[in-house]
């Protein structure tokens, strides 16, 4: 069901918290444009374009949305992505396309 969905990105890098490099954001190795990577709901990753659209722009297939986890604390901990399904959005509703829709690997040189 992950795979059908998307969700195939490898996790995010663990970062060592005493590591004071800078940190670039994820790129996506085939077209270069930047990615955002979020665990879903069924213990995968998937890369998500770096904005929100109108649901009306973005195919049923490729939208998603953003979620707190749930915690005792009004803070959210963490974030993970779930597929839009079941009840469709309203056409102005923002979703957040999969990055795979918007894919559009380089070519080369002209």
């Amino acid at each position: 069901m992950a795979v059908a969905d998307g969700a195939t990105a490898p996790p995010r890098p663990e970062h060592d918290p005493d590591d004071v490099t800078w940190i670039e954001p994820p790129v996506c190795p085939e077209c270069g444009a930047l990615i955002r990577i979020y665990p879903t709901t069924c213990d995968r990753w998937v890369s998500l374009a770096p904005m929100e659209l109108p649901a009306k722009d973005v195919p049923e297939a490729f939208r998603w949305r953003l979620m707190p986890l749930p915690t005792r604390s009004p803070i959210p901990a963490d974030i993970v992505a779930v597929r839009v399904r079941g009840i469709d959005p309203l056409p102005s509703e923002p979703v957040v396309p999969a990055h795979s829709m918007m894919c559009v690997p380089e070519w080369g040189e002209p």
